[in-house]
């Protein structure tokens, strides 16, 4: 079993990392005071399927990676039409957009608590991670961001329970994936080298998007500019994109998607 350890800003904060190698969870205060949370994670009963499903999981994001070499700064894979409209100039990172929410876990199912709490437990285990381009306000991306119920509903799915989890429940098993694992998740969340705002996703039925972790995930726009991301399990069902343009007008812009995206085709 392993511990996590993980930091919360308060709002209006620089977003900073922590350099410990623990990894964990926070909640933030209001005065800036941050208290601290430690979950232990127990590789028991369900949690032994969640231990095969890492192993799954890693190797699937490393297969695609060691066959696709890409750097932070490139460019997608497709050609993004920008209507001749000007490249947003903007510098606040997505690290800030997340580590402003203080809140902690919450019971509210459309906010990101739990994929903070993911970013924060991968670079304070591993602080140069790729993930870590998250919090450089100048690097252009676009990151496909799940709400804390897409966490909720991936638990549920890989755990064969009835029973939704509370957000904390969630991130302890997301955590008992491996922070290797987790790392390579988040990472098959992020196309690099493009600022792709809702406007012109919706116009890109079809298009391959190159992640930060080497494999595709392609776009595919239904009636009603329904956007949906088409990943590499075949037997889920694809994340639909609940809300646009999180950070519009910066160079990292995100959107919100109701399930996590895997990287990998699972049982």
């Amino acid at each position: 079993m392993w511990s996590v350890l993980a930091t919360r800003r308060s709002p209006g904060a620089v977003a900073e990392w922590p350099s410990s190698a623990s990894v964990g969870r926070v909640r933030g205060e209001s005065s800036g005071v941050t208290a601290v949370t430690h979950l232990t994670v127990s590789l028991k009963g369900p949690a032994m399927k969640l231990a095969r499903l890492a192993r799954r999981l890693f190797v699937g994001a490393v297969a695609a990676s060691a066959a696709t070499t890409l750097t932070l700064t490139a460019t997608p894979s497709v050609a993004w039409a920008t209507g001749g409209s000007a490249a947003p100039s903007g510098t606040r990172s997505l690290a800030a957009v997340l580590t402003s929410d203080t809140s902690g876990f919450d019971r509210r199912p459309h906010d990101f608590d739990i994929l903070t709490s993911a970013v924060l437990a991968v670079l304070s285990a591993k602080p140069t991670s790729p993930v870590k381009v998250l919090t450089d306000g100048t690097v252009a991306l676009t990151a496909f961001v799940p709400n804390d119920a897409a966490f909720q509903r991936l638990v549920q799915d890989i755990t064969d329970s009835r029973r939704c989890p509370s957000e904390e429940q969630a991130f302890t098993a997301v955590a008992g994936l491996g922070i290797d694992t987790v790392e390579a998740v988040l990472l098959y969340h992020v196309v690099p080298g493009a600022t792709i705002d809702g406007k012109t996703a919706r116009r890109s039925d079809g298009a391959a998007l190159t992640t930060a972790a080497g494999s595709t995930v392609t776009v595919d726009v239904k009636d009603w500019h329904v956007v949906r991301l088409v990943d590499k399990d075949t037997n889920d069902r694809d994340a639909r994109v609940a809300s646009f343009d999180i950070n519009k007008g910066n160079k990292q812009i995100a959107h919100a998607i109701d399930r996590v995206l895997r990287p990998s085709d699972l049982p």
